[in-house]
């Protein structure tokens, strides 16, 4: 009979960079992956949702190989699992798919095994598969992080998002691989591009800290990553141009894309006229896409600990309706 548990994990989507952070800035958003994990006789998985299609269900798959990390340093052995996961994150679209998964598994390997290891261990291991601190640093804590990884060690501050904060997104409906995107990028830079974004940085930061949200927009360009990505994103430069001048506070790539991120003023009479543009934008340029409004989420990744094939908790799918009707 197993000494461990049955664990629990909601983990929040993330955008990263912010514009001029790059592998720096992050935010967690309101949109969420489930993960159960729990000791089995064999590996088995139950993967539900549109964006878990394609996913591998033998070992080869993430959440597996990250939870025998976890189990791995924590000194102990459970070669079998039994993991469920539904997700509402779109895959490969810079919203944190990846990050969300890498987070999920670490939490909830964690969980199940009594909670060895403490947050600033699992985000020193999720940064080391993710390679940056952003994305995940933001759905481990949430709210706002900025964060810096040295290649072993990532330490950052959480910044508590303005309430007045609300985001908008528009999604294309096509894939970019951050491998490609980041493909893209040259290999230097000027001093003049450099101290354009550290000074772009340093002043949303602040803005952010501070409730500014007037300042946001002028904080948000960025001359690194997002002038090289926007060809593989049509209506990118129109989007980034315009965008402050229809009820945007700014705007920018989330992540690697294709998604794109407008921070908007929750009482801005202009809500309706934005996502019409971008929408529009997208379409006259022949590319089909949604728009979701979001809010930060505060919360970051939670756990719980459940008995062991307890029926009384509910099964994983009536667990998930609930969420998503509240």
């Amino acid at each position: 009979m197993s000494i461990y548990g049955r664990s629990r994990v909601k983990v929040p989507a993330s955008t990263a960079n912010l514009g001029p952070g790059f592998d720096t800035l992050g935010m967690a958003l309101s949109l969420y992956a489930w993960i159960e994990m729990e000791e089995a006789a064999e590996t088995v998985f139950h993967l539900y949702g549109d964006e878990m299609k394609g996913i591998a269900r033998d070992k080869s798959n993430l959440l597996y190989k990250v939870a025998q990390m976890v189990f791995a340093e924590a000194g102990v052995s459970v070669p079998e699992l039994s993991i469920s996961m539904y997700s509402e994150i779109p895959l490969t679209r810079g919203l944190g798919s990846s990050a969300s998964a890498i987070v999920g598994a670490l939490a909830a390997a964690n969980a199940m095994i009594g909670s060895p290891l403490g947050s600033a261990k699992l985000f020193d291991m999720a940064t080391a598969l993710e390679k940056h601190p952003d994305n995940v640093g933001a759905s481990i804590f949430g709210g706002i992080i900025t964060a810096a990884w040295d290649g072993q060690h990532a330490d950052y501050i959480r910044i508590e998002p303005p309430q007045a904060l609300e985001v908008l997104v528009v999604i294309p409906e096509f894939e970019l691989e951050t491998v490609k995107a980041r493909g893209l990028l040259p290999a230097e830079v000027t001093m003049g591009d450099a101290v354009h974004n550290i000074s772009r940085t340093s002043l949303l930061t602040a803005a952010l800290s501070a409730g500014r949200l007037d300042m946001i927009g002028r904080a948000m360009q960025d001359r690194l990553h997002q002038p090289y990505r926007a060809p593989m994103v049509p209506g990118m430069e129109k989007l980034l141009a315009e965008a402050p001048g229809r009820g945007a506070l700014g705007i920018a790539l989330s992540g690697a894309g294709p998604t794109l991120l407008c921070m908007v003023d929750r009482s801005s009479d202009k809500k309706q006229e934005l996502e019409h543009f971008l929408t529009e934008t997208m379409q006259e340029n022949g590319i089909p896409s949604r728009t979701v409004w979001l809010s930060p989420c505060t919360s970051g990744v939670t756990t719980e600990l459940l008995e062991r094939n307890g029926m009384q908790n509910g099964s994983f799918l009536d667990m998930i309706k609930g969420e998503l009707q509240s």
